[in-house]
Formats: C-alpha cells, structure tokens, sequence
C-alpha cells in the first residue's frame, strides 16, 4: 500500500506515485492503471516506556487538564 496525501494542481487534484514504486512494478509512463482510493488515517502510537510517562503525567494532573479542555 502506498499512502500518498491528495494535492491541487491548478484546476485538478493528483495523487502521485512514487518513481522507485513505479520502478519495482515495471510500469511504464502513458500506461493505464486502476487505482482504488480509500482515506486514510494515520494515528502516531507511543513507544511503551513514552506511554507509561503520559499515563503517570495524566493520572497526577487529570483535574487541571479537564479544567483546560473545557476552556
């Protein structure tokens, strides 16, 4: 799978593709393709010892950072 953000180019929008993806396949330019498009989420996921260190942070200030979330 290749994730590739959607970018306007004048009065169109283009997906590339990358030149090393186009290589390792043997396509060519001017070939037709079909292309199926999904969106796409991306979510960081913490190392666990990071993971242990944000729980620590939210569990000692859970009070203080409720109160700034509903500011």
């Amino acid at each position: 799978m290749i994730a590739q953000q959607l970018r306007k180019v004048g009065n169109s929008f283009v997906v590339t593709v990358p030149k090393d993806e186009v290589e390792r396949r043997g396509w060519q330019e001017g070939q037709l393709l079909a292309v199926q498009l999904t969106e796409l989420q991306v979510r960081p996921i913490l190392r666990p010892e990071l993971r242990e260190i944000v729980d620590e942070l939210l569990d000692e200030h859970e009070d203080a950072l409720r109160y700034l979330a509903g500011r």
